[in-house]
């Protein structure tokens, strides 16, 4: 029954903030809901005693909370900064985050203050000027409210809702900006940034281009900087994920962590591999991303260490509902959020019920347990994708079962290049040529599938409607008994 009951709170709470997230629910109307339900849940429990009166009742309160709290962190833009949308304003703030270098511009988020009220504006800078996080700058320029776009595949992008799940409302192209001071930011978050940059530094001096910039993608995340045609290869052949900050990559890094100290303890191997996700979490700044991306890896490690997959399944459900009671804005909005929840059930749970089928494989480095993980992952965001990005790679599975099992080694020679760049550059030298050399056949790889006759397709209105369906299939092979024995409620 205490199972039952944390299901019942946890997935109340996540359909409610599913509803207020697509559609607009009277606050009045969700308090006396959850009025009702409290009314409820005493009457159930002391005078009836059902016990699916109880759990009905405990999923519309927990229903109503989800709705209330989702509508507490959807504010409406202060009034200040709506009157000036359109027009040429003069404003001063800090920059709250890592500029974010893209292949033709820098963007800063910007924390502003203006008559009591603060807000984020996202500002699009040319690239050869130099901003760090924790600047104050004082800036010159037409404020605009984001819009959203139609991409190359013809999907319309949320751009508007993208950019409010981090708290931006606002954006301005190219104003005429000036340091004010630096160093104002918080210390440890500098710190973090200060050695993600000279790590990277360090890494673009052992590597040349554009191997650092697969790199950089792989190890810390840094795809922007990536050239229309190099995002577009990776898009064409589905190997996008592997420079996303998702927990499936970092996942695979901290098992063959494991396995390369697999001789000592386990307790010792372990905690090598949860030692590589910290180390990952830290080198990307620590950002919600990257912190979102640990989480999903370290429940994945556990569950592929101790085999108590539906032990790690209430954790992995408790940690989506403590993100997205966090920012709520996450569960609808927020696709890096999505795929990384999405791809971690794949590993945890389809994973170990395939690997049956790749016997063949040899298990050298890992590689059948590899290509079970990448199949796995594949097969079960593939829907997702083709849903929200509408791209079908005809590639993507060979592409990714030849290019995946280096990536760990990959990945881990980077990090070394990196470290030990930091302490002399010469150390870093050989690591870093072995590095080029795998980076050179990964992106070969990438480079023969992506120039393939029809190697991907464009589907811009793949159906909502059929993607709930593969996905109502999917839980129903993976949960279908244990659906079963929830709604069998004990006398």
């Amino acid at each position: 029954m205490r199972d039952k009951v944390f299901y019942t709170i946890c997935f109340g709470f996540l359909s409610g903030i599913l509803l207020r997230s697509l559609i607009f629910v009277n606050s009045y109307f969700t308090i006396l809901l959850g009025v009702i339900s409290l009314a409820l849940i005493l009457f159930f429990s002391l005078v009836s005693k059902n016990k699916w009166g109880i759990l009905t009742s405990v999923f519309i309160l927990a229903f109503s909370f989800g709705i209330f709290r989702f509508h507490s962190v959807d504010v409406p833009a202060p009034s200040v900064f709506k009157s000036q949308v359109g027009q040429k304003v003069n404003f001063s703030g800090e920059i709250i985050d890592e500029p974010s270098l893209k292949e033709n511009n820098q963007q800063l988020t910007v924390l502003i203050t203006s008559r009591g009220w603060t807000s984020k504006i996202l500002l699009s800078a040319n690239l050869g000027e130099y901003y760090k996080y924790g600047d104050e700058i004082s800036f010159i320029g037409t404020l605009k409210k984001p819009e959203n776009f139609v991409t190359d595949t013809g999907k319309e992008f949320d751009y508007v809702n993208y950019l409010r799940k981090d708290g931006i409302l606002y954006v301005m192209s190219y104003p005429k900006i000036e340091i004010m001071s630096r160093g104002n930011g918080n210390v440890i978050k500098s710190a973090l940034f200060f050695v993600k940059e000279k790590f990277l530094e360090k890494v673009n001096f052992a590597i040349s281009a554009p191997e650092n910039l697969l790199m950089g993608g792989l190890i810390l995340g840094e795809k922007s900087s990536f050239d229309q045609s190099m995002r577009q290869n990776f898009v064409d052949t589905g190997t996008i994920h592997i420079v996303a900050l998702s927990g499936y990559n970092v996942t695979i890094v901290a098992e063959w962590v494991m396995k390369l100290f697999s001789f000592l303890p386990n307790n010792l191997g372990f905690s090598a591999g949860i030692l590589a996700i910290l180390l990952f979490v830290l080198m990307t700044g620590g950002s919600s991303t990257a912190v979102r991306a640990g989480i999903m890896a370290t429940l994945a490690l556990v569950a592929r260490a101790t085999g108590r997959n539906y032990d790690v399944a209430r954790a992995l459900v408790l940690a989506g509902v403590f993100m997205i009671l966090l920012n709520p804005f996450l569960l609808a909005f927020d696709v890096s959020f999505q795929l990384s929840f999405v791809a971690t059930v794949a590993v945890i749970f389809l994973a170990p019920r395939i690997e049956k089928y790749f016997l063949w494989v040899p298990d050298f480095f890992k590689l059948r347990d590899i290509v079970s993980v990448t199949c796995a992952a594949y097969v079960f965001v593939f829907p997702f994708i083709l849903y929200k990005m509408g791209n079908f790679s005809l590639v993507a599975l060979p592409a990714n079962i030849l290019i995946l099992p280096f990536i760990p080694f990959t990945m881990m020679l980077g990090f070394l290049t990196g470290f030990v760049g930091l302490i002399w550059y010469v150390f870093a030298v050989p690591f870093g040529f072995i590095s080029y050399l795998l980076l050179y056949y990964e992106l070969g790889v990438i480079s023969f599938f992506s120039k393939l006759p029809f190697a991907a397709f464009s589907f811009p209105n793949f159906p909502l409607s059929l993607t709930i369906v593969i996905y109502a299939y999917f839980i129903y092979r993976l949960f279908g008994r244990s659906i079963k024995e929830f709604f069998v409620v004990e006398k």
